[in-house]
């Protein structure tokens, strides 16, 4: 009651001063609860930005190109190639949950495949993601089970069966994959409103509750335990619709059933990743602040005790998800493109910039900026995600999105499919190379990247607002104020541009706020609103909240001037990059693509459908055409050796290649006669700078870093 007396008196104050009212917020005050769109209710930590439905924010521009080459690429025929989404003996479309194939690939696809069907509104994306919701709708069991009835039995460690479940041949029951069908599953209620989704969700959860506490996550089984978080997601989702008081009973026992990413110091022995670590290093005492060292359930996981902390209040387990990312950052992420040295599985003794991130770990840590981006408000999550969006993502896929990457890494010279162990953890080979059939996790994972993207770049605010939180160009339907329908359009080429124009189409005048976010990178901005220059400074990692009566037609010009910036990486070799806006710049290598028989360079696990045209899915690697081993020539001005040059849009909207890049920088190097590839075939590790050469200076060229799938974007420096 108290909230909407607070609400109402901010509106009538809005409504009886016409004058705008400009301030700058580190985040939306959540003293008021939006009276649109679903919010935490009580006794959760309210809502610091609130999403929108899938399908309220349409990707334009480059955006959109994205959209389109992922319709036609693998992300749009996977169901036509993967063995794991042949239609027959499927689990996940068997009633009674039997079958082959059943586990986590189908609602890793379906995830991003069913997104882009309502985002664009595909009617053949969306029937056919109709099937798999329609089954999965109807394979609920009396108990309230869901989706395929086994466990995957190869993930159940034998060390945690006792002789009578060996007898027995029991199987614990393994929710991880059913955690991902729940992404789906809330998305298409998003979209369609089908009652379906609560009930299903309603009886489910209940499962859960009733079950014995330590068959709910169970140690037999090692994902879901590592990424409860995305469990207990989907219990408060369903609270926050139906406000079952139960479901906050529910929330506690998942948290207390996953795995500890508030605590330090664990014993080594509690850590069940992959332990390795280099010769002669022996284990640091950092190593055992982090429950888990696999790379994509770091990315997956450390978010889960901020979710918690909705549930608990107590900020120590926000303070815990920060302290996480800061962890992993400090020890592998000292290089640039947001991610870190995870290879497999973070390692003591490997943070070179040749490290790499699997694909997977990617979009899984983009998903975990955006649900702390809407916990916390916190500007920080934003910048992080467009840094990994503009940065890393784009080239862990190949530019015709027909085939992906499964390790990706910031200083990459081959891309090839040998193996590269020790240098790299994954020892067997094809982990580096660009195959359609193979990776089977990011074969079908890589499909959320950009529709998740796109449906995080407009929040509402609990004072019935919008923000604009993440900048690409697209349009945002949405309701605000008093009910008011409005359409905003963002044209701008970002972040390749400056320049974003926001077009309001309104049904009608309303009081209301809009929230601009203003990156942390981003000094003198500006901003006018019909042409008019906004006085009030807008300060770079805050929001610039408008309040004003706002009618159709009105305009909103937002400058956010890009600038070079050197950054140096003091605890990895005082190495280098460059930065320009929100751009990572990488050398630009030459790429020689050499075509291989997927089936035959596929890694070891890959399986695909009997029919498919292997010829028309190649694998491709590639190789260096020109030489990678330069040294930055610095010298006492970054403008004095570094020309940022603009070029035409591309034609074909699509920005992230060498040959369409709209923006490179001339630069000074010289080649390290001693920087080569090593015996593990990759370049070698740095050394550290500054560096002699004898060499020639040479001129260089640096292109954004997501445009390039070879490429060294952290730099020794030239003494």
């Amino acid at each position: 009651m108290k909230i909407k007396i607070i609400f109402l008196l901010f509106i009538i104050a809005s409504c009886s001063n016409n004058a705008d009212q400009i301030t700058v917020v580190d985040k939306p005050d959540t003293n008021f609860k939006n009276q649109h769109y679903v919010s935490n209710r009580e006794p959760l930590v309210p809502s610091s930005l609130i999403k929108l439905p899938v399908g309220s924010i349409i990707p334009e521009g480059w955006l959109l190109e994205y959209f389109n080459r992922q319709k036609s690429g693998l992300t749009g025929n996977l169901g036509k190639i993967s063995a794991w989404l042949d239609k027959k003996d499927n689990a996940w479309l068997s009633k009674s949950g039997e079958g082959k194939w059943g586990w986590e690939e189908v609602p890793y696809w379906l995830k991003g495949y069913a997104n882009i069907g309502y985002i664009t509104k595909d009617k053949e994306m969306i029937d056919e993601a109709k099937i798999w919701i329609e089954s999965v709708l109807n394979s609920q069991r009396e108990d309230g089970y869901f989706g395929p009835s086994f466990a995957w039995e190869s993930y159940i460690s034998e060390e945690y069966r006792t002789k009578e479940e060996k007898q027995k041949k029991r199987k614990a029951i393994d929710f991880w994959p059913n955690m991902i069908m729940l992404y789906c599953l809330q998305s298409y209620y998003e979209y369609s409103n089908d009652q379906r989704v609560i009930d299903l969700m309603t009886n489910y959860f209940k499962f859960q509750l009733n079950i014995e506490e330590n068959e709910l996550l169970s140690y037999k089984h090692y994902w879901h335990r590592i990424r409860g978080g995305d469990n207990l997601h989907s219990v408060i989702w369903l609270y926050n619709r139906t406000g079952e008081k139960w479901l906050l009973e529910l929330a506690e026992k998942i948290y207390g059933r996953t795995a500890s990413w508030t605590s330090r110091g664990h014993d080594l022995k509690d850590i069940e990743s992959s332990k390795d670590k280099r010769d002669g290093v022996e284990y640091p005492e950092w190593f055992t602040d982090i429950i888990d060292w696999h790379n994509v359930n770091i990315a997956q996981g450390f978010r889960a005790p901020a979710q918690y902390y909705l549930l608990n209040g107590d900020e120590k387990y926000l303070n815990a998800t920060y302290e996480n990312f800061n962890i992993v950052r400090e020890y592998f992420g000292q290089v640039p493109g947001g991610m870190f040295g995870g290879d497999e599985n973070s390692r003591p003794g490997y943070d070179d910039p040749r490290q790499g991130i699997e694909l997977c770990g990617v979009v899984e840590q983009m998903n975990s900026d955006e649900h702390l981006l809407r916990i916390t408000g916190d500007i920080f999550w934003a910048d992080h995600l467009e840094d990994i969006a503009f940065n890393s993502y784009p080239a862990t896929v190949s530019p015709d999105f027909k085939a992906v990457r499964y390790i990706t890494s910031p200083n990459m010279v081959i891309s090839d499919s040998e193996s590269h162990g020790p240098g790299i953890a994954n020892w067997m080979p094809s982990f580096l190379n660009f195959n359609p059939f193979s990776s089977r996790c990011c074969q079908h994972n890589h499909t959320q990247g950009w529709p998740y993207f796109t449906e995080n770049l407009w929040m509402a605010s609990p004072d019935n607002g919008l923000a604009a939180v993440v900048y690409a160009p697209s349009i945002v339907n949405a309701k605000v104020g008093d009910g008011t329908e409005i359409s905003i359009k963002n044209k701008t080429k970002y972040p390749f541009d400056d320049n974003l124009l926001f077009e309001l189409k309104l049904n009608k005048s309303d009081v209301f706020p809009l929230y601009f976010r203003i990156p942390s990178w981003a000094k003198n901005s500006e901003i006018f609103v019909n042409g008019k220059k906004i006085i009030t400074k807008a300060e770079k990692g805050k929001y610039l909240r408008i309040n004003r009566r706002w009618s159709n037609g009105d305009l909103v010009n937002l400058n956010l001037p890009k600038k070079l910036n050197l950054r140096t990486w003091e605890k990895n070799h005082n190495s280098v990059s460059i930065n320009y806006g929100p751009l990572t710049f990488s050398l630009k290598i030459k790429e020689n693509y050499v075509n291989k028989p997927s089936d035959k360079s596929a890694i070891f696990d890959s399986k695909w459908q009997s029919d498919v045209d292997k010829d028309n899915w190649p694998t491709y690697e590639i190789y260096p055409g020109s030489a990678w081993n330069y040294g930055l020539i610095i010298g006492d001005s970054i403008n004095k050796y570094f020309e940022v040059v603009e070029k035409k849009w591309p034609k074909n909207n699509f920005p992230f290649t060498q040959q369409d890049s709209p923006i490179v920088i001339k630069a000074k190097g010289k080649k390290i006669k001693n920087w080569k590839i090593d015996e593990t075939g990759l370049a070698g590790e740095l050394m550290d700078s500054p560096v002699k050469s004898d060499e020639l200076t040479e001129s260089i060229e640096l292109i954004p870093m997501g445009a390039a799938r070879l490429r060294i974007s952290s730099f020794p420096v030239i003494e």
